[in-house]
């Protein structure tokens, strides 16, 4: 598991149009990268709607907003423009960045036991470097908290 303070893993993966983005593309800046496991799912739309409504604010804070499931591009960009969402969606079938971020985990459902991608936030700084590691999510209130994190922070 990552931890605060360690240098962030580099990635590089396509957003829902199909560009190439980097982690290094947002030196400069803080990055709210948050992992999540499926399109359109309650809580997987209920976290990135929360975090629509907040990415004026992040963004006011000089932070962005990055989201990364195993989606296709075809799928983020429908969810995208579902939800109105004004940030950057990554693609990752390969997994690349999810078990990088030791996001992809063992999980129970309904009894049954599997492997999935655990809803996590981490909040990068300037230098890329993770500043705050946040496993096991809650959807509902993790863009709030995220929020506070970064105005604590200012």
């Amino acid at each position: 598991m990552l931890t605060e303070k360690m240098k962030a893993p580099e990635f590089t993966l396509t957003d829902k149009d199909g560009n190439k983005v980097s982690l290094a593309d947002f030196r400069g800046k803080r990055v709210v990268l948050y992992f999540y496991p499926k399109d359109n799912t309650a809580g997987c739309s209920k976290q990135a709607s929360l975090f629509a409504e907040l990415n004026d604010k992040i963004e006011a804070l000089g932070a962005v907003v990055i989201g990364v499931s195993k989606d296709s591009e075809a799928s983020h960009r429908k969810f995208a423009q579902k939800y109105s969402l004004p940030f950057t969606l990554l693609s990752d079938p390969e997994r690349i960045a999810i078990e990088a971020y030791g996001v992809w985990q063992e999980k129970k459902m309904c009894g049954k036991v599997g492997m999935g991608v655990v809803r996590s936030t981490f909040i990068i700084d300037e230098d890329g470097n993770i500043e705050k590691t946040m496993y096991n999510v809650k959807s509902d209130k993790n863009p709030a908290e995220v929020l506070g994190l970064l105005e604590a922070k200012k």
